[in-house]
């Protein structure tokens, strides 16, 4: 079934829309050009800013100018992460969504979703003649996913709304009045590379079939890393051999949870049987460990070449400090129980000629939390003999109880839907926090419909809960109060 048969129809040409363009993060302007001619031909004011985000304004519809001026939210970026046997190119090619039981996904990559669904909402409602509402701001921000610094760029003074509504959460039924701050924290160590001695045999590691997901939404879901994964088995090879690391390479995003990992090492030629028996027992533990949480989990060996690698006092260090730098969550949060509180993902690791480099992000509620991992980070870092850099901070959001936006959403969704909207703060990074820093007296609530496997070649989003989501907006602009 193609996308043009699904309901709610505008909605959904425009997601099609969306998927035609390639838009991996700070790689947004063709898309973001085709708005701009596209709100140009529906006579819509348009503006893009310094940093490269777009606005586009719509005014009231008869009878609805008093009301209040509603700002909707999203970003145009996506995560790009594929399957190592898709062939995809994320700077040209389209994604390629399917139907499949209730669901649109894509073949073998991120589908877009995440914020896609969220933005071609609000160009429906740009689009739409049979909505009431009253005057309307549609904020299209850029490099979302890999830093916020469209939402950091955002000037003060630009929006003129009372009211956001972030379209930009992935759970249907639910309204999000909170979320997260984070910082990125990036080690580096240069290292010598030397003649691999003679005797030994390339081998190359793999770790694949992990379900990966969302650094933040799933990081207390306790799915497999691929880079510690494979630290863990190499450590346990530099105990039993005396083997050499040649180089590292895994996960793509520090904002997405590392799917596969490869390494290539030298090993004594002598050992090779010995190394066969250790990855046989390293694939029947990894099944026991990651049951019921990522049971396709494989690691696999084979030959490989190289003329250069670590030395064996190099790569133990470098496998110590993949060992030692912390992963997953941190802290429970006890303010708000059922929440994670801090949280960090080793994300991208690379060894090479180029020497150690890891990308990680800190996420947390509050910034005594960021400071406390991120410290740790950087502790872990000099015992290494590393450096260590935090960059990109951003703030998160504070929960407002007493928001007028929310008792608008509770309201509309109680009428509608004939019970309670659950109320929740997000252990993920929303650009609300960034926005609130910028227009304080801005009234914000997050909503959205159900997507599962966000930043993973598995994302998908449930069709039913789109329609659900569309309604509750074009309810919710209808009835926000007047000025």
């Amino acid at each position: 079934m193609p996308l043009s048969q699904l309901q709610p129809a505008l909605l959904w040409r425009h997601f099609q829309t969306l998927c035609s363009f390639p838009r991996p993060s700070k790689h947004e302007a063709a898309l973001r050009d085709h708005l701009r001619a596209w709100a140009a031909a529906q006579g819509l004011a348009h503006e893009v800013d310094g940093t490269g985000n777009l606005l586009i304004r719509k005014p009231a519809t008869p009878g609805f100018e008093d009301r209040q001026t509603v700002v909707l939210q999203g970003h145009l970026d996506m995560v790009t992460q594929k399957n190592a046997d898709t062939a995809h190119d994320f700077f040209n090619d389209p994604i390629r969504p399917r139907v499949e039981d209730g669901w649109v996904k894509a073949d073998g990559t991120t589908l877009g979703a995440d914020n896609g669904i969220g933005v071609a909402a609000g160009l429906a409602v740009l689009e739409s003649k049979d909505i009431e509402h009253g005057p309307i701001e549609v904020l299209l921000t850029v490099d979302e996913e890999a830093g916020m610094s469209g939402v950091q760029g955002l000037k003060p003074g630009w929006l003129t709304g009372q009211m956001l509504l972030n379209l930009d959460t992935e759970d249907w039924g639910e309204l999000y009045v909170g979320c997260a701050g984070g910082v990125d924290v990036t080690v580096s160590r240069p290292l010598a590379q030397e003649p691999i001695p003679a005797g030994m045999q390339v081998i190359k590691l793999a770790i694949k079939g992990l379900r990966g997901g969302h650094s933040g939404v799933d990081i207390h879901l306790e799915r497999g890393n691929a880079n510690r994964i494979l630290a863990r088995v190499i450590n346990d090879l530099l105990a039993r051999c005396a083997s050499r690391l040649v180089s590292f390479e895994g996960g793509t995003l520090r904002n997405a949870l590392p799917r596969e990992a490869f390494a290539v090492l030298a090993v004594p030629e002598a050992e090779s049987d010995q190394i066969q028996a250790v990855v046989r027992r390293w694939q029947q533990r990894l099944s026991r460990e990651l049951a019921r949480v990522d049971e396709g989990v494989k690691l696999s060996v084979e030959p490989a070449l190289a003329e250069h690698g670590l030395s064996g006092q190099a790569s133990r260090q470098v496998i110590d400090l993949l060992q030692a730098l912390p992963h997953g969550v941190s802290r429970w949060s006890q303010a708000v129980p059922g929440v994670v509180e801090s949280s960090n993902n080793l994300g991208v690791v690379r060894v090479g000629e180029a020497g150690f480099s890891a990308a990680l992000l800190v996420r947390s509620l509050t910034d005594e939390g960021l400071d406390d991992v991120a410290s740790r980070i950087e502790a872990i870092a000099r015992m290494a003999g590393a450096q260590s850099e935090r960059h990109g901070a951003y703030p998160g959001w504070a929960p407002d109880p007493s928001s007028s936006a929310l008792k608008l959403l509770q309201d509309v969704y109680r009428e509608r839907y004939g019970k309670e909207a659950v109320i929740k703060v997000i252990h993920a990074g929303l650009e609300c926090g960034l926005i609130a820093g910028k227009y304080p007296a801005l009234q914000m609530v997050s909503f959205g419909p159900t997507v599962r496997g966000a930043h993973s070649p598995d994302e998908r989003v449930e069709i039913e809960t789109v329609g659900y989501f569309w309604n509750l907006l074009v309810d919710a602009l209808k009835a926000v109060p007047k000025r």
